[in-house]
């Protein structure tokens, strides 16, 4: 591909290439090693400080005038050849490079095993039931999914040793234990997926019962907007979809840490309701 040669373009292909090489590799490799990669050229300025990063932040117009200023006018022009044609052989490896790292995180087998039970990757760290030192853990490395979770637990050495409910929910993702995924997770063992239920749950049981409460009602947002609907004309439909927690006083918690989001339809019990209360007396 020939090379722009008015100095408008030179100067709008130097802006590009001074962008694309700021990510690369050889930023900081010697211009003179570069141009020896390179077949005839040779960079007439020796020293150790003669790389790319040394002229990234010139303007094309500069680049002539500090070339110009030490008796070498033609070096702008060349320093754009260098780099275009590094960037050339740059490029397709660092894409290489970018398709091998997202393969080996495809491949990670926490991944897989969040894929199997249809647990989404992108449920957050705050909604499970983890222990301190597990939420420290994730607080210290910027860790707020379970996707991000995974992909830690892929970078951690072979010799770091890890336990309480970072290692309880390592292995339940290895070796597919639903119970403790239950456990750690709102998840229901033998469905798919997780529930809203189970999130209100496992946000009521926390150390921040309210904060939890909103984070699980707008995660679960779609679901819970039918939650909304079907209040205002079913008093038992709040009950029913509670009852799977198979905990009447912890569904009454979970009830009114719910009445900010459902509003006076959580706490007026029907007529219906009311007598079968008194019947179960």
């Amino acid at each position: 591909m020939n090379s722009p040669t008015t100095p408008a373009a030179l100067a709008q292909e130097w802006d590009r290439l001074r962008a694309a090489f700021a990510s690369s590799l050889m930023v900081e490799t010697s211009l003179s090693s570069l141009a020896q990669n390179l077949d005839g050229l040779d960079w007439p300025l020796k020293s150790c400080a003669e790389t790319p990063s040394a002229y990234l932040d010139f303007t094309y117009e500069e680049l002539c005038l500090e070339f110009q200023a030490r008796g070498h006018p033609d070096a702008a022009e060349l320093l754009l050849q260098i780099l275009r044609e590094t960037l050339a052989f740059d490029q397709p490896f660092g894409e290489m490079v970018q398709q091998t790292e997202a393969f080996a995180e495809r491949d990670n087998p926490h991944l897989r095993a969040l894929a199997r039970a249809g647990i989404p990757e992108d449920f957050p760290i705050a909604l499970c039931a983890l222990d301190a030192p597990a939420r420290d853990l994730c607080l210290l490395e910027e860790i707020e999914t379970l996707g991000q979770f995974a992909l830690l637990a892929q970078r951690l050495s072979q010799g770091v040793i890890v336990g309480g409910d970072l290692k309880r929910l390592l292995n339940a993702l290895a070796n597919f234990d639903e119970k403790t995924l239950a456990e750690l997770l709102p998840y229901r063992p033998g469905s798919s997926g997780l529930h809203l239920p189970e999130s209100l749950a496992h946000a009521a049981a926390s150390s921040e019962p309210v904060e939890n409460t909103a984070r699980a009602v707008a995660w679960f947002a779609e679901e819970f907007a039918d939650w909304q609907r079907e209040v205002k004309t079913d008093r038992e439909f709040l009950p029913r979809q509670l009852s799977v927690l198979e905990d009447r006083a912890f569904a009454d918690t979970i009830t009114r840490l719910l009445i900010p989001h459902l509003g006076d339809y959580t706490t007026k019990p029907g007529r219906w309701s009311g007598l079968a209360r008194w019947f179960k007396r």
